[in-house]
């Protein structure tokens, strides 16, 4: 009979999460972790090898969410643009205890990464890579429904939108007023619908 698992593996992963995306990986330390995970070193370097292990997996975990989720939004959406402006707008209502108010991790990653850890910033950078293939295929599904002219370039709207995405967050991150993150949001949708193709 195998025997049950002492710790809670998705809680522990999730406390990693928060705890990796407030401080970083270099500035998160192994007391930090204990305190965190509620765990003691031994019991982590058990369940998970060591640091970068569980910073990998947190990594991985933050990048699954916020796919899911913008993939259900785009499900949810009565049309292709519109979900993507509607998108924009929900990152303007966020309140500042709300951790979706720190700056994207996967950014955060890529600029704090030495030359050494190729291995971190090459997942950090191929998770931002799929995020931004699920963008150009909303995009390309607005082209090919008439939304937007045939003449316009899914990947290059793709990476705009993820900038735009970006921006919104490091604005949360430093704390500026609701109204004017709000504000911000409601340009940058409105930017996005000006594309639409009037037929």
């Amino acid at each position: 009979m195998e025997r049950q698992r002492p710790y809670d593996r998705e809680k522990a992963l999730d406390a990693a999460l928060l705890l990796f995306w407030e401080r970083g990986y270099h500035a998160t330390s192994l007391k930090d972790l204990e305190a965190a995970l509620k765990m003691k070193p031994g019991s982590i370097y058990a369940a998970f090898t060591n640091k970068e292990t569980l910073f990998s997996l947190a990594l991985k975990r933050y990048f699954e969410k916020n796919y899911d989720e913008f993939r259900a939004a785009m499900e949810q959406a009565s049309s292709p643009l519109g979900g993507l402006a509607d998108f924009l707008r929900s990152l303007g209502t966020l309140q500042q205890d709300n951790p979706k108010c720190r700056a994207c991790m996967l950014v955060k990653t890529l600029l704090n990464t030495t030359a050494e850890e190729t291995a971190i910033a090459s997942q950090a950078g191929g998770y931002l890579d799929q995020m931004e293939a699920e963008m150009a295929a909303a995009f390309q599904k607005a082209i090919d429904l008439g939304e937007l002219p045939q003449t316009a370039n899914p990947q290059r709207l793709a990476r705009r939108f993820q900038s735009d995405l970006t921006s919104l967050k490091i604005e949360a991150y430093r704390g500026v007023p609701a109204a004017d993150l709000m504000n911000s949001a409601e340009e940058l949708a409105q930017e996005l619908g000006s594309l639409r193709q009037t037929v």
